[in-house]
C-alpha cells in the first residue's frame, strides 16, 4: 500500500501562524508537575484547565512529555493524558514533547496514535525522542533489558519501522507486511472502509546533534529542549538545517524549541517560583527526586555552593519576569536561533502560577481573548469545547 502523501496537509499539521503581535507561533509543553501537598488528580485537572486556557487562547499546540520514576512528573503515560485532553478540547493540537522510542514496540505507538487520531482528527501529533526520559535502572525495568545502548543505537531503524506501521506499507514479504497498526490505513482496504485523511505528523526532539542530523535528513520537523540543553541550540538548529532534505512532509526546515518561561505580576515573584523548581532539580540531579517544593521551602533551603552554582545556571535558562520581560527574551531568543515556533513550559509548585503565567502571556502577544476565540467559533459554526 503506498504511504500517504502528507504535502497537502502540511500547512496545517505541521506549520503554523503566528497570532497577535507574536513573531512565531506560541505552544505549550506540560510536564505534569506535582507540587508538595498536591497529587497527581490535581496536576491532571491543572493540565485540562491549561489545555483549555491555551486553546481559547490562541496557542498552537499542547505536548505532553513522558517521564519515570519522578514523583513530582506524573506524565507517564502521553497517549493516555492526550486522550483525556482530547475529551476537553475540540481545536488544539495535541501531541507528545516526545513518547520515547526505545522504550516502546514501534507497533504499540502506532496502535496508540493511531487511536488518538480517531479519538481526535487532524489534532495529533507524535513526537519522538531517543533518551530513556528516566535514570538507566528505571529504563531497563521499562525495557526488560540492560543493553540500554542498544535501544538509543537502534532509533533510525525504530523509527522507519514506526513510519511504515504508521502508513502500513511495508513490502511484500517482510516479516510485518500482514500485521496492521489498528486504527490505520488498513482499514481503508476492507469492504466499506474509508480512508482517514489524516495520520499523526512525527517530529524528532532532541538535545544534542543526533536527532538533528537525523531530523534534517528525513525531512520531518524537529523539536529542541532548549529548556534543559540551552548550549546546544545553536548548533543543533543549524545541524538541522544544514542537513534538511525536503520530503513527502516538508519542503523547508521547522524547528520548535522548548522555552522554560514563567511571568508574574511582578519580577520578585517570578524570582520565589522559579527557585522553587530550581531546588526541585537539584533534587532530582543528585539523586533525590520528589514533589516540587514550595517557594517557602526553597527560600528557607541552604544551597551548598556547588548547589548555589547549578541554581544560577540553570536559572539563566529559565526566561522569569513581569509579562513584559518574559515577553523580550522571548523575542530576543527568537531571533537569536530562528526558531520556528516556541514552546513554553512553566515550571512551578502551584497550579494557579502556572495557568497565570500563560494568561500574562498571552496578554503580552495580544493573543485572542477567549471571548474572541468564542466568538470565532461561533460564527464559524464550530462545537464549542
Amino acid at each position: 500500500m503506498a504511504a500517504p502523501d502528507h504535502t497537502t496537509s502540511e500547512p496545517d499539521e505541521i506549520r503554523a501562524e503566528a497570532k497577535g503581535t507574536a513573531q512565531v507561533p506560541l505552544s505549550v509543553l506540560d510536564l505534569v508537575t506535582v507540587g508538595a501537598g498536591r497529587t497527581a488528580t490535581d496536576a491532571l485537572r491543572t493540565s485540562v484547565s491549561l489545555s483549555r486556557l491555551a486553546e481559547s487562547r490562541g496557542f498552537h499546540r499542547y505536548w505532553v512529555a513522558e517521564h519515570h520514576s519522578m514523583p513530582g512528573v506524573a506524565s507517564t503515560s502521553p497517549a493516555v493524558i492526550l486522550a483525556h485532553l482530547a475529551a476537553h478540547t475540540t481545536r488544539i493540537r495535541l501531541g507528545s514533547g516526545g513518547v520515547m522510542l526505545p522504550n516502546h514496540a514501534p507497533l504499540v505507538i502506532a496502535e496508540q496514535f493511531g487511536t488518538l487520531e480517531a479519538m481526535a482528527p487532524g489534532r495529533i501529533d507524535l513526537g519522538l525522542g531517543r533518551a530513556p526520559g528516566t535514570d538507566g535502572a528505571t529504563a531497563a525495568a521499562l525495557r526488560r533489558t540492560d543493553r540500554l545502548n542498544e535501544g538509543a543505537d537502534d532509533f533510525p531503524e525504530q523509527l522507519a519501522e514506526l513510519t511504515r506501521f504508521l502508513d502500513d506499507d511495508f513490502p511484500p514479504g517482510h516479516r510485518y507486511a500482514r500485521i496492521h497498526a489498528v486504527p490505520g490505513p488498513i482499514q481503508a482496504t476492507s469492504p466499506g472502509g474509508v480512508q482517514s485523511p489524516h495520520r499523526p505528523p512525527i517530529w524528532l526532539l532532541g538535545s544534542s546533534g543526533f536527532s538533528a542530523r537525523l531530523a534534517g535528513t528525513l525531512g520531518l520537523p524537529f523539536a529542541f529542549a532548549h529548556h534543559f540543553s540551552a548550549q546546544n541550540t545553536v548548533p543543533a538548529l543549524d545541524l538541522y538545517r544544514e542537513s534538511f532534505r525536503p520530503s513527502a512532509v516538508l519542503d523547508s526546515p521547522y524547528a520548535l524549541i522548548g522555552v522554560s518561561a514563567l511571568a508574574t505580576d511582578d519580577e520578585k515573584e517570578a524570582r520565589r517560583q522559579i527557585m522553587a523548581a530550581a531546588l526541585n532539580m537539584v533534587r532530582l540531579r543528585t539523586g533525590r527526586p520528589g514533589l516540587v517544593p514550595t517557594p517557602e521551602e526553597a527560600e528557607a533551603y541552604e544551597f551548598s555552593p556547588m548547589e548555589r552554582e547549578f541554581v544560577d545556571s540553570w536559572n539563566s535558562n529559565v526566561i522569569h519576569g513581569t509579562a513584559d520581560e518574559v515577553r523580550s527574551g522571548l523575542d530576543d531568543l527568537q531571533k537569536r536561533t530562528g526558531a520556528d515556533e516556541l514552546m513554553l513550559t512553566a515550571n512551578a509548585h502551584s497550579g494557579d502560577v502556572r495557568l497565570r503565567s500563560y494568561e500574562l502571556i498571552a496578554d503580552a502577544y495580544q493573543l485572542p481573548t477567549a471571548a474572541e476565540t468564542q466568538a470565532a467559533e461561533t460564527q464559524a459554526g464550530e462545537p464549542q469545547a
